[in-house]
């Protein structure tokens, strides 16, 4: 379903009650951007009389500035002026409409072979490895994803492979204690390979449907990092051919353009399969989803829109669409 339809229906009321409850979370956590966003276009149009080449270069440098990345700015004002000549447009409401259905269709475009969703095994153990830098959320979106399948019945474990500080270690513990899910751990400053070993020979002895493995993430001894993931890896895949399932890679949203940056530098260190977006609800600089989608072509499998135990949810692409853009449309 693309998002003009999404937004006819949540307009007429036809939306499941689920289906409601996702789309409020989502229009909630991306209150700030849409907020900034609006604001922006509001100025540029304040500031601009007439559709000239000036309002298209003050147009990209607006789209920079709410961080849909470079060359999707580019992208979006080349695709317009193309649209305002032929349209022959001069409203404002008229090109701001333009302006998000061609960031919407560029979105939609980018994302169409896109998988959103989780590769959880259904029969047997699932294997997920969790990499990214220190502090962007990466053992709390551990804690509240094994919360979330453990209260689907599925039986979970933890591993504490991030052997490097003591600190980490001793947090996931205390997830783990929350969620109510055992920790696989060693001692700080050991291999981390051997904790993911000890980690994979348990879930196996007592059937676990999902491994959660944290990781360190120190990027700026990038070799290092590379050496040590390949060797986690093949630990695991020495017992499981097909592990791990997912590498998902954890980003801060409200570093905006730094996450793009970290994102391109785990992508050549390690073989990410998908994204997960922490902070979405604290930050103006929700348009990095698009950016991400159209330069680094990652999915966003998971985004964190609340602080809650429950507010990590699946990447919804329409809802976050929709929760990005609602409102913004004007009356032409």
């Amino acid at each position: 379903m693309g998002f003009f339809d999404k937004i006819k229906r949540a307009f007429t009321g036809e939306e499941q009650p689920e289906e409601v409850e996702v789309q409020e979370k989502y229009d909630k956590g991306l209150e700030k951007t849409r907020k900034t966003f609006g604001e922006r276009m509001n100025e540029l149009f304040a500031n601009f009389r007439t559709v000239d080449e000036d309002f298209f270069e003050e147009l990209e440098e607006t789209l920079i500035g709410a961080d849909v990345g470079f060359e999707t700015a580019i992208q979006i004002t080349e695709a317009l002026r193309q649209e305002v000549k032929l349209r022959n447009a001069k409203k404002p409401a008229e090109i701001q409409n333009a302006i998000i259905e061609k960031l919407v269709d560029l979105y939609e475009e980018e994302g169409i072979n896109e998988v959103n969703e989780l590769n959880i095994q259904e029969d047997g153990l699932t294997v997920i490895l969790f990499v990214g830098v220190n502090g962007v959320g990466k053992t709390t979106s551990i804690g509240k994803l094994a919360h979330q399948y453990k209260n689907e019945g599925k039986k979970v474990l933890l591993a504490a492979a991030d052997t490097f500080r003591a600190g980490a270690i001793d947090q996931l513990v205390v997830w783990g204690e929350r969620a109510g899910v055992e920790v696989v751990r060693g001692n700080a400053g050991g291999d981390p390979a051997a904790v993911v070993y000890d980690a994979v020979e348990r879930a196996k002895n007592e059937q676990v449907d999902v491994l959660l493995v944290d990781t360190a993430g120190r990027l700026q001894n990038k070799v290092n990092l590379m050496n040590e993931l390949e060797k986690i890896k093949r630990v695991i895949q020495r017992e499981l051919p097909e592990a791990p399932h997912e590498t998902l890679l954890v980003l801060d949203a409200t570093t905006g353009q730094n996450a793009m940056v970290q994102a391109k530098q785990f992508k050549e260190t390690t073989d990410v399969t998908g994204l997960v977006l922490t902070k979405l609800d604290g930050t103006a600089k929700g348009g990095i989803v698009l950016a991400i989608r159209n330069e680094l072509h990652l999915p966003v499998k998971l985004v964190g829109l609340g602080e809650g135990i429950d507010d990590l949810e699946p990447f919804e692409p329409n809802d976050f669409v929709v929760g990005l853009f609602k409102g913004l449309l004007k009356e032409e």
